[in-house]
Parts: structure tokens; C-alpha cells; sequence
């Protein structure tokens, strides 16, 4: 299982987020997140945003850093890209 992480410099509500993505599949990603205690509600359109505070519990659970255009890359080598505006396909 490899799950990825950007560092946390995008900004909303008044803090700075993280997205962590999977290379593989939503499964993977949605155990993952649910193995760190992040909640469903943070998932969205391809990926969780994970706010700052959690960024170091993300990489010590086993995600992998990498830079923000890293993450697009992956998403989209693996078939796994939502761009907004697009209908969504089921989470699951």
C-alpha cells in the first residue's frame, strides 16, 4: 500500500492543507484514512485534505511526500483524477 502526501500549503478556513491521494485505488486511499481517524467528510472528488496539524501522523503512518504536482501525476497516471466540474463516479 503506498499512499502519498503533499505538503500542507494550500489554504481554507484559516489553516493550511495537506491532500493525501493512493497511486492505486480509492479502497487503499479510504483505508488508509480511515486507519489514521480521518473522517469520510474529508474525502473529496479524488482525494482527503488533511489539515497541517496531521501532516507528520500521515508520513509516520507510511505515506510518502511529494511535491503538489507530484500528486496530479499520480492521480492522473492512475485513472484516479477528478478535476472539479466533472461528474463524480462512486467513492467506494
Amino acid at each position: 500500500m503506498t499512499v502519498y502526501i503533499d505538503p500542507p500549503t494550500w489554504p481554507g478556513h484559516g489553516r493550511l492543507w495537506s491532500h493525501l491521494v493512493s497511486d492505486l485505488s480509492y479502497e487503499e486511499l479510504h483505508l488508509f484514512a480511515e486507519e489514521l481517524g480521518v473522517p469520510r467528510r474529508a474525502f473529496e472528488r479524488d482525494h482527503y485534505d488533511l489539515p497541517s496539524h496531521r501532516y507528520a501522523d500521515a508520513v509516520a503512518a507510511g505515506a510518502v511526500e511529494v511535491r503538489s504536482r507530484e500528486v496530479v501525476r499520480l492521480l492522473t497516471a492512475a485513472g484516479l483524477r477528478r478535476p472539479k466540474g466533472r461528474p463524480q463516479r462512486p467513492s467506494s
